[in-house]
């Protein structure tokens, strides 16, 4: 993983996998939000396996696919993951790109 730390709320990486979950937790944070489609990529991880593994660890976990530009639905939908999770959020994606773009939208 390559965590890149927005702020303190708030941290991008890559595509993460069940494996990753227990460093994730033991980093202190306390959700994490996917905004990559399952089968964007063959062999990548399915969200519910990396769901599963999270909230075993007692992670909440929310998945917002995006695929091209950001919705008012999935905005909406970030928002209100965001206000349900207490403490800090990763957010992942295949770059990173799409989970940061989503929590730009709180600057908004």
């Amino acid at each position: 993983m390559n965590i890149n730390r927005i702020d303190s709320r708030f941290a991008t990486t890559g595509q993460i996998t069940p494996d990753h979950i227990a460093e994730i937790k033991r980093m202190g944070f306390s959700g994490i939000v996917c905004a990559r489609p399952d089968n964007e990529e063959h062999g990548q991880p399915a969200f519910d396996d990396v769901a599963r593994a999270a909230e075993a660890h007692g992670l909440l976990v929310v998945h917002i696919p995006v695929s091209g530009m950001l919705t008012e639905g999935q905005i909406i939908r970030f928002h209100e993951a965001m206000s349900e999770i207490d403490g800090p959020v990763l957010g992942y994606c295949r770059s990173g790109a799409r989970a940061g773009s989503l929590y730009a939208t709180l600057n908004r």
